[in-house]
């Protein structure tokens, strides 16, 4: 990004970079690690937590690093960082204390331990960079007023699609053009996707075969659109999403007629998604401009004759960006994609096959339940259960398959963090 990358090249020329923490050490992590490692001046990943110590060392020794310090506690920790050795745990609350750390950055995709995360880092007032959008979704206008109170940066990351959304809605707003919709493009929704259907691409890519499903059955593009609506204040046209699906190959542009104007010309506009479109991978934004004049440049410019103006990005980059969500954080308090206050959508389990009393719910991207995007206010109104807290609740009674489940269908696992602070979050911002 520029701007950016002159200034971390000034921290890199003065050898005062910023030190960086990562908790996680999978498929992304290890991508991270590469990018900052070998290619990000100015930055320093100073420790890698991960619950296999092998899975953190493997991170460092693919990005070209095998001499690395095994800590247990935040004095040893910081000991290493004294000593100029980089650093590997276990302990990953120890990366949230240890001084000598200025960003930790979460890359788990798990609830409970990274709610547990986040609020450590926040406590001891370093900014927290998450590249987990079902804690984002799920718990993320808390977590944003903790860290606002702390004085840290709470934010998703550059590269993943609610950071290139959120950046080219800040283009397109800059442009003097208001955005009506932030969108998605996608090659695949099917919400009966499970990690048996997904198993031969995700070992072709070396993922897991459940997050491969994940973004299959639309849990994935639900949380990371509902991230894009906490940010910008926008809402969804039906639970859902509209998901309009197009022929292979239609380009981006093409399918802006899809979206009823009703939906944009008036309120804040919607996140939402189109499937078979191209450049795929990439995402983009709807925006409208109400003066006649401009009107006809944009036209000039090839951007369309209106009344919808599509921008687009061709592409995401995920971990390769990461290193400018860092320097945002820390260099300008800036954040990537941050929410702006309360909850605008939410994500409710949806029974992906018909559930019996008596089970227990499996995870995100398994067999039982997927996800869709809904409105925050109705999810609260109506109990809905959100998507990122129902792994592990106990179903009361038998529930039919496509059927949104509810509070009252299960039983939730007792002492859980994460049920505190979305009832914490609940009690901030839907209270009467």
């Amino acid at each position: 990004m520029i701007i950016v990358d002159t200034a971390l090249a000034k921290l890199a020329a003065e050898n005062k970079p910023i030190r960086l923490a990562m908790i996680g050490a999978g498929f992304m992590g290890r991508g991270v690690a590469l990018n900052i490692i070998q290619s990000t001046p100015g930055i320093d990943l100073v420790c890698i937590s991960n619950r296999n110590i092998d899975g953190a060392r493997r991170a460092y020794s693919e990005a070209g690093v095998d001499d690395v310090a095994l800590v247990e506690t935040a004095a040893q920790l910081e000991d290493a960082i004294m000593s100029g050795r980089k650093a590997v745990t276990q302990n990953a609350l120890a990366l949230c204390e240890a001084d000598g750390i200025d960003v930790v950055l979460e890359v788990t995709g798990a609830i409970e331990f990274g709610a547990e995360v986040a609020l450590k880092a926040i406590e001891n007032k370093k900014h927290i960079l998450l590249m987990n959008a079902e804690l984002d979704s799920t718990l993320g206008p808390l977590l944003k007023t903790k860290a606002d109170k702390a004085g840290v940066v709470f934010t998703n990351v550059d590269g993943d699609q609610p950071g290139v959304i959120v950046n080219l809605y800040r283009f397109v707003k800059g442009l003097g053009v208001k955005p009506v919709l932030c969108g998605n493009i996608k090659g695949l929704q099917d919400p009966y996707r499970n990690p048996t259907t997904q198993q031969e691409f995700a070992k072709k890519w070396g993922q897991k075969p459940h997050m491969v499903a994940s973004f299959a059955d639309g849990s994935k593009i639900s949380f990371e659109q509902a991230i894009v609506a906490n940010a910008t204040g926008m809402t969804v046209a039906k639970r859902g999403m509209l998901g309009p699906t197009v022929p292979a190959g239609t380009p981006i542009e093409k399918t802006v007629e899809l979206y009823p104007l009703e939906h944009l010309e008036n309120g804040p506009g919607i996140v939402d998604y189109v499937v078979g479109a191209v450049p795929n991978g990439g995402v983009f934004v709807l925006g409208m401009h109400d003066n006649p004049r401009q009107q006809h440049y944009l036209n000039l410019y090839k951007v369309g004759p209106g009344p919808l103006y599509c921008f687009y990005n061709p592409y995401h980059l995920c971990h390769f960006e990461v290193g400018n969500t860092v320097a945002r954080a820390v260099l300008f308090h800036d954040a990537a994609v941050a929410p702006i206050g309360k909850p605008m959508v939410d994500v409710v389990a949806t029974a992906k096959t018909d559930l019996k009393a008596g089970d227990t719910i499996d995870g995100i991207g398994w067999y039982m339940t997927y996800g869709q995007a809904e409105n925050a206010d109705v999810v609260f109104r109506d109990r809905l259960l959100p998507m990122g807290l129902a792994e592990g609740c106990i179903l009361k009674r038998d529930v039919p398959k496509d059927q949104v489940l509810t509070y009252d269908d299960v039983e939730l696992p007792p002492g859980r963090l994460c049920d505190q602070l979305r009832a914490e979050q609940n009690a901030l911002f839907f209270a009467d």
